[in-house]
């Protein structure tokens, strides 16, 4: 196992005096090899988890094993065999893209005589071969979050924790960067990754943990979680605000799952809804009441778990 939590628990206390666990009892496994999306909003705790595996917290409860190494007290060890890529961007400006390679390269000891490989094999992997004499603060905001990508696998770790790796990123950067990920998921390196972006964890996670206060709510591959809470299909209502609370009254009634969203009732497992309450639920479509037919995703799940919704 990669990584392995039992019941971990972090607490900060307020500026009032109240104590609050942004990690509540948290037990997690992580797989040899597999790509991990720990998927929340934000306040989840998932940064959280992320400083905890690295030491940059200490548990107040609990035990964390990251790569046969117990953390904290051999984080070192720990921190040598896995790549950070951080959720703030923590680049040397000043310096080029080679030399941030070549500072973390000696930072994690990687011989004299493979130094140079190394940071070339890094580069390579980021797109960034034609850009190694430039400086950081030259670089657009994707080259450098591929360079903090880069930076993290410089030593060709064996776990890299991936840090809202994509936010604040416009379309296309992102897409580049499922790219590196997906690479490194076929390489056969383990990938933690959180983040709230539903598509993100679809695209490219092996497997999932929901996190919501500090906790993991469910978990298992995409198409589990979803097969499991949400079913194939969903009937997504949108109409008055009385005729979607009759919508979600009849549903329940008749044991369906449905989630809340801005002006719109989605009925889950809609292939189960029986042919007499589908002719009720689509009355009153003269009345500015539509219906809209989809497959089920990941976001009904976490809504349908948690009430709260990723975006």
């Amino acid at each position: 196992m990669a990584i392995a939590l039992r019941d971990v628990v972090k607490r900060y206390t307020d500026r009032d005096g109240t104590s609050i666990a942004a990690v509540d009892g948290l037990t997690l496994d992580v797989p040899d090899g597999v790509c991990l999306g720990l998927l929340g909003p934000n306040g989840a705790g998932k940064s959280t988890t992320m400083r905890l595996l690295t030491a940059q917290s200490l548990p107040d409860e609990g035990t964390i094993d990251v790569l046969g190494h117990e953390v904290p007290r051999e984080a070192k060890q720990a921190r040598a065999l896995m790549g950070v890529v951080p959720q703030t961007d923590n680049l040397d400006e000043e310096l080029t893209v080679r030399q941030n390679l070549e500072v973390f390269a000696r930072l994690y000891r990687v011989p004299r005589a493979g130094l140079r490989e190394a940071v070339g094999r890094a580069l390579e992997v980021a797109h960034l071969t034609g850009r190694a004499e430039t400086r950081v603060v030259n670089l657009s905001g994707g080259m450098r979050r591929r360079l903090l990508v880069a930076r993290g696998l410089v030593h060709s770790p064996r776990l890299v924790l991936l840090d809202e790796p994509t936010v604040g990123l416009d379309p296309q950067v992102r897409a580049d960067l499922w790219g590196l990920i997906a690479g490194l998921r076929a390489s056969g390196v383990t990938v933690l990754m959180s983040t709230h972006y539903i598509e993100e964890a679809e695209r490219l996670a092996d497997t999932c943990a929901l996190m919501s206060h500090g906790k993991v709510i469910a978990d298992g591959s995409p198409a589990e979680l979803i097969a499991s809470h949400a079913g194939e299909h969903v009937e997504e209502h949108e109409g008055s605000p009385e005729r979607l609370a009759e919508i979600e009254g009849l549903a329940r009634r008749a044991g369906l799952p449905t989630r809340r969203t801005g002006p719109t009732v989605s009925v889950l497992r809609a292939e189960h809804i029986p042919s007499s309450l589908a002719d009720t639920l689509a009355d009153g479509g003269s009345n500015g009441h539509r219906i809209l037919h989809r497959p089920a995703n990941l976001e009904d799940v976490f809504v349908m778990l948690t009430g709260e919704t990723v975006d």
